[in-house]
């Protein structure tokens, strides 16, 4: 049964760095696109990071340019998100999930894992 589990969440000041991990089991990395999304409370579910299944290719929401990294494990079957200088608007559920493709439609198919909560605050 194909499944995510997000980890590596937490709570950390701002400017302060996290790193999330998403372990896969039931697939292949070079088989799926896998992006991260993000919801804080009372907002709108949001893309964060995407990285492609057929090269690897990256891709990223405006919000987390420069700051943030995307990066897979085809081995461990692990998709990893590298939060560096975090701010109070990040504070968030975050969730990987399977796309359609990496751009800005953010299209995510049915599988989802249960998400890891990061807070930003002093």
């Amino acid at each position: 049964q194909a499944k995510f589990v997000e980890s590596g969440g937490g709570l950390v000041q701002p400017g302060g760095s996290l790193r999330l991990s998403c372990a896969s089991t039931g697939f292949a990395l070079d088989d799926y696109s896998v992006a991260w999304f993000r919801q804080a409370p009372g907002k709108e579910r949001e893309g964060v990071s995407c990285i492609s299944s057929s090269d690897g290719s990256t891709f990223y929401a405006d919000s987390a340019k420069g700051r943030f990294t995307i990066s897979r494990d085809l081995a461990k079957v692990t998709v990893y998100l590298q939060m560096d200088n975090l701010e109070p608007e990040d504070t968030a559920v975050y969730y990987c999930a399977t796309v359609s493709w990496c751009d800005d439609s953010w299209l995510a198919y049915d599988l989802w894992g249960q998400g890891t909560q990061v807070t930003v605050s002093s």
